[in-house]
């Protein structure tokens, strides 16, 4: 007697359906986030303005902490916040100079790199 071999699809239980939920509910939240910020930061390039992070930038925390009144906790915590946001912003400038170095020929990759080296020395 020949066995049909018919493969069965099992459905996740309900525990993996929520953690699959979760995880896709917490990826499509990065994507937002991110697409906000980019489109806070172009809207504010082009009418001038400069960004929040330019605004931060030039404040430092110890100046932060003594204008607010910050505790040790709130201190530790604004540390915490701008090193993410500066490692996060790290990441965007890498990616997007990443691409843009793909559709660039040689010369142009060159061009490309003498003028970030100039406006990094502004």
């Amino acid at each position: 007697m020949a066995s049909s071999s018919a493969s069965t699809v099992t459905l996740p239980r309900p525990a993996e359906r929520a953690a699959l939920f979760s995880l896709l509910l917490v990826f499509l939240c990065g994507v937002v986030a991110g697409a906000l910020v980019i489109s806070l930061m172009r809207n504010a390039q082009m009418h001038g303005t400069p960004p929040v992070s330019a605004s931060l930038s030039s404040m430092s925390v110890a100046e932060m902490k003594n204008n607010l009144n910050l505790t040790d906790d709130q201190t530790h915590q604004l540390t915490s916040i701008l090193d993410d946001f500066s490692h996060y912003y790290d990441n965007l400038l890498a990616d997007g100079n990443s691409r843009i170095l793909q559709i660039l020929d040689p010369d142009q990759k060159k061009r490309f790199a003498q003028l970030l080296a100039q406006h990094r020395g502004k």
